[in-house]
């Protein structure tokens, strides 16, 4: 994966970047100036972060693998620890699908409905692949998502949820709180 060089970043004029960053030069950012990137963060090729107005947050120690995209008007935070498997989509608008309204970027927005609000993943979420995560969610800390499932519901700290619509299945291990504090005594 070739990546961005520090000088490549600072230049796609990011609101802020922590350190230890690595970007596939092949991921493509739409208003980077309302996009932070925190420390130890990792984008893989072929990503589309695209920043509305309220923005898009990425804590530390974040990986966001291939082919996945965060976008909309509303805010958009992955805290630290976060882990967004390939080709999840997280969403923090979508269009009226009723047929009341028209929809897409090219239509003038007296004719659309679109609904913006804003998406939070708490510390240790994890997205399997293909999943995808609708408006106005908030998944808990340490709430794992099943590989393929459509999150239209918040979820509570430490569960593992899947499916269409995703459903808890049991709750998750908490163990790697106790990984984490170790790693962070340890430098």
């Amino acid at each position: 994966m070739g990546c961005y060089t520090d000088a490549e970043l600072k230049s796609l004029g990011f609101k802020v970047l922590g350190k230890n960053i690595k970007v596939s030069n092949k991921a493509s950012f739409y208003n980077a100036e309302n996009i932070t990137l925190g420390d130890n963060v990792r984008i893989d090729d072929f990503c589309v972060l695209s920043a509305g107005s309220g923005g898009i947050e990425v804590g530390k120690n974040v990986h966001i693998a291939v082919f996945s995209s965060l976008i909309g008007a509303g805010r958009i935070v992955v805290s630290d620890y976060c882990n967004i498997s390939s080709r999840v989509s997280i969403y923090s608008s979508s269009d009226d699908y009723s047929g009341a309204f028209m929809s897409n970027p090219t239509i003038p927005p007296e004719y659309t409905n679109v609904y913006s609000a804003p998406v939070l993943l708490k510390e240790h979420v994890l997205i399997g692949s293909g999943s995808i995560i609708l408006p106005g969610i908030t998944l808990e800390k340490g709430v794992a998502v099943g590989a393929l499932s459509l999150v239209k519901n918040d979820m509570p700290e430490f569960v593992i949820c899947a499916g269409q619509p995703a459903k808890i299945i049991k709750s998750r291990k908490r163990e790697l709180l106790s990984l984490q504090m170790k790693m962070k005594a340890n430098g």
